[in-house]
C-alpha cells in the first residue's frame, strides 16, 4: 500500500451548525418504537401520545422564531440551533405558524425531540431542502408535506419510519372512518389519531366536519420514502390519492396484519 493510499479521509460535518447548544440535561427523548432491526422490530406499534405544552419557553421561544423567519423573509430555517437544550426537548410538534413561512427553501430539524410535524407544513410553497435527520422519534410525516412539490432534496433518518425498506416494521392502526358524531375533530388523542386536531383535508383541503378517513401511503419527498398519513374528508377522496411508490403498498389503514414487501429489496 503506498502512501497516499493510507492518507486518513477527512469527511465534512454539513450538520456542524445545525447542533444546539448543550446543557445540562438531556436535549430529547429517547425511542426504540420501530426497533433497529428485523430481530428487534415490534409486532405492533402506535403513535407517540406526547401533547405539546404551549407554555413551555421551548415553544414561546420557537414562536418567536417563526415570526422573525417571516418578518425577514428568511431561506434557511434552522430554529432549533436558538433553543437551550431543555428548551429544545420542551417541542414535540412544529406551531401551525408554519405555513407563514412561505420564502423559506431549506429547513434543518436536527436531532429535534419531535414526534410530528402538522399538516400546516404543506404551506411552505418555497421548501426546497428538508432535513430532519436524527431526529428519531419522527416516525411518519403528513401527506400535506407532498404538496411542497419544490422539494429536490431530503434528509431523513430511514430506519426509524414506519414501514421502512431496511425491515418494514409495521403502521400504527387506523380507524378507516370516524364520524363526527364519534368524534370531536378539533380535539383529539394524537395517541390514537397522530393529531389533536384534523381540521382540513389533506387531498382536496375543504373542512373534514363529518366524516374523517384515514390512511397510509408511501410517496417519494425529496430524496426520501416517506410514510404519509392522509386525513381525508371522504372515500373518494383516499380513491384520488396517487399510486404509492414502486414496491410499497396501496393506502392502507396499518396494523400488525398488513402484509409489506419483504425488507432489503
Amino acid at each position: 500500500m503506498g502512501a497516499q493510499d493510507s492518507t486518513p479521509r477527512i469527511f465534512f460535518n454539513r450538520f456542524a451548525d445545525a447542533v444546539g447548544p448543550a446543557g445540562g440535561g438531556p436535549d430529547r427523548d429517547g425511542c426504540r418504537c420501530v426497533g433497529h432491526s428485523v430481530a428487534t422490530r415490534p409486532t405492533s406499534v402506535d403513535f407517540h401520545g406526547d401533547r405539546q405544552d404551549t407554555a413551555a419557553p421551548g415553544w414561546l421561544r420557537l414562536l418567536e422564531l417563526i415570526d422573525e423567519a417571516a418578518a425577514d423573509r428568511r431561506a434557511v430555517f434552522k430554529p432549533f440551533v436558538e433553543l437551550s437544550a431543555a428548551q429544545r426537548r420542551q417541542v414535540v410538534t412544529l406551531p401551525a405558524q408554519i405555513a407563514k413561512l412561505t420564502e423559506v427553501r431549506h429547513l434543518v430539524l436536527y436531532g429535534t425531540n419531535l414526534v410530528r410535524i402538522p399538516a400546516e407544513i404543506g404551506a411552505m410553497a418555497s421548501l426546497e431542502r428538508f432535513e430532519p435527520y436524527t431526529s428519531h422519534r419522527l416516525h411518519w410525516y403528513p401527506y400535506e408535506l407532498s404538496r411542497c412539490a419544490g422539494i429536490a432534496d431530503s434528509t431523513v433518518s430511514t430506519r426509524v419510519l414506519y414501514g421502512n425498506f431496511k425491515f418494514r416494521p409495521p403502521f400504527p392502526r387506523l380507524r378507516p372512518v370516524t364520524r363526527a358524531g364519534d368524534a370531536d375533530f378539533t380535539a383529539l388523542d394524537p395517541g390514537i389519531w397522530g393529531a389533536d386536531s384534523v381540521r382540513t383535508c389533506s387531498v382536496c383541503d375543504r373542512p373534514v366536519d363529518r366524516e374523517l378517513h384515514q390512511v397510509w401511503i408511501s410517496r417519494a419527498v425529496g430524496t426520501d420514502v416517506l410514510p404519509l398519513l392522509v386525513n381525508a374528508c371522504s372515500r373518494a377522496c383516499v380513491e384520488a390519492l396517487p399510486d404509492p411508490y414502486p414496491r410499497y403498498l396501496p393506502p392502507h389503514t396499518g396494523g400488525p396484519e398488513v402484509m409489506q414487501p419483504a425488507p432489503g429489496w
